[in-house]
C-alpha cells in the first residue's frame, strides 16, 4: 500500500478527513521549505502538496503566480525541489508528498529520469495540471513502475462520462477543483460542492480531495463534511508572501492557520 492510500485508510478508520496544504517549493527561498513542511505536519497536515515553480502557471491566480516568481528568482530548480523532499524524508518517512505543477519542467528533465529521481527522493505522487489522462499514456507506466501515484483534476464542468475516465486513470486520490477559474479566485458554495462530490463518488472509488476557494477554518470545515480531503493553497501562500522579508516567521504563520483548520475539521466529524 502506498503512503497516500495508507494515509487515507488510516484517516477513514478514525472517522477523520485529510488536511492537504499546498505551498510552492523554494518560496521565498530554499532554506524555508523543509522547516515549513515539518511545521505543517506538526500543525495537523496529513499530505503535503509541494508546488514545482514554473514561469507560466496558467491555472493559478496572482498569489501563487507571485510565489512561483519568488521561488524562481531565488534559484529554485526541479532538482532543487527533489532535494527538498529528500531532506524532508530524513526526519519524516510517513507523511505523503505530492509534487504539483506543470508538465514542461518534467518534459525538460525527461519522463524516465524524473520518475526515477522523484521516487528516490521520497515523492509519493504527482499532479500535473496540464496533463489530462489521454496525454499521460507514456508517463503512467513509468509512474507505476516507480510507485508514484497519478493525481488528476476534475472541474465543475466535468461531465459524468469524463469523471469515469479520469477516475479510472488516477491513483492515490482525485482533486476536485471546486470553482471555475484560477486558484485563490472566488468563494466556494458548499452545497454545490457536496452535490458534485456525490456525483463523482458514483464513478470513482478513490478518495476525493477538494481545493480552490478554501480560505479559512469555516470553509475547510464545510468541505470536510462532504469530501475525503481538504486542499488549501492560496491562503497559506499569501501568509508566506506577507512574511517574505521575515522568513523565520513563516512556519509559525502557516502552521497557525492549518491548526485552526485541523481543529474545526475534527469537530465536524
Amino acid at each position: 500500500m502506498s503512503r497516500i492510500a495508507g494515509c487515507f485508510a488510516a484517516l477513514a478508520a478514525q472517522g477523520r478527513k485529510a488536511l492537504i496544504p499546498y505551498v510552492t517549493a523554494g518560496d521565498p527561498s530554499a532554506a524555508v521549505t523543509v522547516p515549513l513542511m515539518h511545521a505543517m505536519v506538526e500543525a495537523g497536515s496529513d499530505i503535503i502538496e509541494l508546488g514545482m515553480p514554473f514561469s507560466d502557471p496558467m491555472a493559478d491566480g496572482p498569489v501563487i503566480q507571485l510565489a512561483c516568481e519568488r521561488s524562481l528568482a531565488a534559484g529554485t530548480t526541479l532538482l532543487g525541489v527533489l532535494d527538498m523532499v529528500r531532506q524532508f524524508r530524513q526526519d519524516n518517512d510517513t507523511t505523503p508528498v505530492v509534487l504539483m505543477g506543470y508538465l514542461n519542467p518534467v518534459e525538460a528533465m525527461g519522463y524516465e529520469v524524473f520518475a526515477e529521481r522523484a521516487a528516490a527522493a521520497g515523492v509519493d505522487g504527482v499532479l500535473l495540471v496540464d496533463l489530462p489522462p489521454e496525454e499521460a499514456v507514456e508517463l503512467a507506466p513509468l509512474f507505476d513502475r516507480h510507485g508514484l501515484d497519478r493525481v488528476f483534476l476534475l472541474a465543475p464542468t466535468t461531465t459524468e462520462a469524463r469523471m469515469k475516465t479520469i477516475a479510472d486513470a488516477g491513483t492515490g486520490y482525485l482533486y476536485y477543483v471546486s470553482l471555475k477559474g484560477v486558484t485563490g479566485s472566488a468563494s466556494l458554495n458548499a452545497e454545490e460542492v457536496a452535490a458534485k462530490v456525490e456525483t463523482i463518488r458514483k464513478h470513482a472509488k478513490l478518495p476525493i480531495g477538494v481545493g480552490f476557494g478554501i480560505k479559512d477554518a469555516a470553509s475547510a470545515q464545510a468541505v470536510s463534511r462532504v469530501a475525503d480531503g481538504v486542499v488549501v493553497g492560496s491562503a497559506l501562500v499569501q501568509r508566506i508572501a506577507d512574511h517574505a522579508q521575515q522568513p523565520e516567521a513563516i512556519p509559525a504563520q502557516v502552521a497557525g492557520l492549518l491548526a485552526e483548520m485541523r481543529a474545526v475539521m475534527d469537530q465536524s466529524e
